[in-house]
Order: C-alpha cells, then structure tokens, then sequence
C-alpha cells in the first residue's frame, strides 16, 4: 500500500530559537528525516524525550485541527512551544488527505464540542457512533470514536491512546488498526508507552531516546523489557 505520509523532514537550519523548548532538544536537531513505510508507526520514548511533540507537530503540519479548549491561564509562557510544524515537511503520496488527532486530555474538550453540536444537529453523532459520547464512560467514548472515526480515508495521530482504556479495549484498538490499516486508506502514527499496542505485527517502531531518531525492534523498547521483567519477577 501507499501510505498518505512518506516521510517527514525537519529543518533545524530554520529553527528560531536554540534555548527554548523544543527546539533545545538533541533529537530535533539531529533528526533530519522520519519515513514511513508502514500502515502503523509508532513514537517511543521516555515522558520528556520530544515524541508526543513531535507528533502534535506532525499533524499541524498536515492542517489536521486540533480540538481543545482555549481556556486557561499559565503562570509561564513558552511562545516557542507550538512552533515546531513550521519547521516541518511533509512528503505526501497522492496529495493531503483529511484526519485527526487523538489525545486524551484534549478528547473531554472534543466530546464536550460534538455535544454543543449536537444540540442542534442531532445527526452529527452519525460519524462517531450514534450517541453522545458524554453520557458513556471516558473509555466506551474513546472506543466508539475510534471504531467510527477511523474506518474512514485519512491519516490519523493518537498520542497514548491507552491511558483509559482496559487492556482488553487496547487489543480492540489493536483490531481497529489491524482493520483499517490493511485496507490502505488509512495510516496511523502513534506516540504510546504500550507494550499491548507496541506488539502490532509489521508496524515500525522509532524511537526517542537517543539523538538522532532510531528505528528498533518490540523486544529492544523499554516498555517490553519493564514489564517483562516485572512479570517474570512477580511470578518467581
């Protein structure tokens, strides 16, 4: 199949700051290119290494909106913070397609959106699931979103993916994938800590905690070590 998205390709040369986050970060400055060759790619990596960064970068440089909640006020401001996807180019195959981008923090902001619209167009619950996705629990929402949004054309972004759902939801989501991604129209990329998800056949697996960006095995991640030898600990 032909993946939406080829590579990516980051311009360090262009960057407008080398002391603020994140473009103080190695990895953006020795990373040049990331391909992808596959339906499902995943960004690995300890909190703090760039990956999730990265990947909200990603999806603001192929005009995929965000939906969160402009509220808020923060004691410091890092103006650079969001500026990464100017320094980004996307290689498409056959021109952009639509898609979306799953957090979820920023998902109670989405379904509480979907639900304002609802209250005048009832039918705009049709593309995710049928129902209000407040009344059901975070994990059943975050379900019927992906089961619905995700049978559909376009390149989607999930940012840990996992932290509500029960193992059991995520081997559903790993179907989901396996589903939609077969197909060819759609293609994922996905920041995660999951050894569940991580275990997707024939995805590719970067990873950010070394400069440059690296691809590696499933049994070479931290995440299946840590909890393999947690496992074999507990059961001695």
């Amino acid at each position: 199949m032909n993946n939406h998205i080829i590579s990516a390709t980051l311009h360090p040369e262009k960057y407008p700051s080398d002391c603020h986050y994140p473009f103080s970060l190695p990895v953006f400055n020795q990373t040049r290119q990331i391909r992808f060759e596959c339906p499902v790619t995943f960004f690995v990596g300890e909190n703090g290494t760039g990956k999730s960064t990265f990947l909200e970068a990603l999806a603001l440089a192929g005009n995929i909106h965000i939906w969160r909640s402009c509220g808020g006020v923060r004691y410091q401001v890092n103006h650079y913070e969001k500026q990464l996807f100017k320094y980004i180019s996307l290689a498409w195959a056959n021109g952009k397609v639509p898609g979306s981008y799953f957090g979820s923090e920023i998902f109670n902001d989405f379904r509480r959106i979907l639900d304002s619209w609802a209250s005048t167009d009832p039918g705009q619950l049709n593309y995710f699931g049928g129902k209000s996705l407040v009344t059901q629990s975070h994990g059943q929402s975050i379900m019927s979103y992906f089961r619905s949004c995700y049978s559909r054309k376009g390149i989607y972004f999930l940012d840990e993916p996992e932290t509500a759902l029960s193992p059991k939801s995520q081997l559903e989501l790993m179907d989901i994938l396996r589903e939609n991604g077969k197909t060819g129209h759609a293609q994922f990329i996905i920041a995660t800590h999951s050894p569940i998800l991580l275990a997707y056949e024939d995805a590719k697996i970067y990873s950010f905690d070394s400069s440059p960006v690296s691809v590696i095995e499933y049994q070479e991640t931290e995440n299946y070590k840590i909890y393999k030898r947690f496992l074999l600990e507990r059961e001695k």
